[in-house]
């Protein structure tokens, strides 16, 4: 999986088995994951049987999801994939608008691996006939250049000296695909959110001011490759200032949870939050309590590595101080039904029920 400050990667067993007590006391089939990013969480819920329908209105996000929540391993067993990503390794290297503006102009790769992303990029397009296989294809390439990037896990900002792991080669590998099917669709949640249909659905959203698409645009580019235009040090594309979502606006946020929340056609539902974001716990409960009944669960959680080491301009001066290097994530159970806020919240000290419905 890349690396992904709202991946919530330490925190998926804890989502996951929240979601599966509810199951536990009033049986789930079909969860939807609104807010997908990098497909993690939906993932590991298909891991665990469910049927997810994954959204996202990032391109990146709905590639990682048509691969690793829509893809069904036996239909696209290693054996049909591996020898298509062997001919796209063995490319000969094409340096391009990708890697003058990624590697030369910015430098989030190392030049050869920025030419050889560049290469199967360009040839991948040769399989937009199967948007699955394109999808898997593509999801390899994010794989493996997340693993040879040269940050701190977000692309506001790349490092001055190269990363270790710059140095190494661009290796193209089989993703974890799963058996099984699921959807992934590409759309803003507050206008989707009343047409999907599911026993419970999983909201994720924003919780601050930074966008996912300029956390992550090089991953957006590289996924539409559509040579945008871009500005500043970090080559941003223009579209990061034009494709704003009312989740990381402080006046915005309220009203936008506010719609969605009314939109959900679902029983069930579990929303997770940080104490870094625009709410109090508080707040979220009172949002909440239209849908009957309510738990929640908390846990500490560090913060991503940028937030615990600083930030640094690109003449490696270090800008600000660190002020905290732990946060404490929240999970917020609601339910038709009083009984699964009861077995969420037996043996949780850090539970807090609200059960007035």
């Amino acid at each position: 999986m890349i690396k992904y400050i709202g991946s919530k990667r330490v925190l998926v067993p804890w989502i996951t088995e929240t979601i599966c007590r509810v199951s536990q006391v009033t049986p789930l089939r079909r969860v939807v994951d609104l807010f997908s990013g990098s497909a993690r969480v939906g993932h590991a819920l298909k891991a665990q049987g469910f049927y997810v329908i994954a959204n996202d209105h990032n391109a990146y996000a709905q590639v990682l999801a048509q691969a690793l929540v829509g893809a069904d391993a036996r239909k696209y067993p290693v054996g049909k994939i591996q020898p298509i990503l062997e001919r796209l390794a063995a490319l000969k290297p094409k340096t391009g608008w990708f890697t003058q503006t990624y590697c030369l102009k910015a430098r989030y790769f190392q030049p050869k691996n920025g030419a050889r992303i560049e290469a199967i990029r360009e040839a991948i397009e040769a399989y937009q006939a199967d948007p699955t296989l394109r999808a898997i294809l593509l999801t390899s390439l994010l794989l493996a250049a997340d693993k040879v990037d040269s940050t701190t896990g977000i692309q506001m900002a790349y490092l001055k000296r190269w990363a270790p792991r710059a140095w190494n080669e661009l290796h193209l590998a089989y993703p974890p695909l799963l058996p099984g099917s699921g959807e992934a669709h590409l759309g803003d949640a507050l206008e989707v959110a009343g047409a999907l249909e599911g026993d419970l659905f999983y909201l994720d959203p924003p919780y601050n001011a930074h966008s996912y698409l300029g956390n992550y645009h090089v991953w957006e580019t590289l996924v539409r490759f559509d040579n945008p235009a871009t500005y500043g040090v970090a080559q941003k594309r223009t579209d990061v200032r034009e494709r704003k979502s009312p989740f990381n606006s402080k006046k915005e946020a309220k009203a936008a949870l506010e719609q969605l929340l009314a939109r959900i056609k679902a029983p069930h539902l579990v929303l997770s939050f940080s104490d870094e974001g625009f709410f109090r716990p508080e707040e979220i409960e009172a949002l909440l309590e239209g849908w009957g009944f309510v738990v929640r669960l908390s846990r500490p959680h560090r913060r991503y590595v940028g937030a615990r080491i600083g930030i640094y301009n690109p003449q490696g001066v270090k800008v600000g101080q660190v002020s905290h290097t732990e946060n404490r994530e929240f999970l917020f159970v609601a339910s038709q039904k009083r009984a699964v806020a009861l077995a969420l919240a037996q043996g949780e000290p850090t539970a807090k029920l609200a059960l007035g419905g």
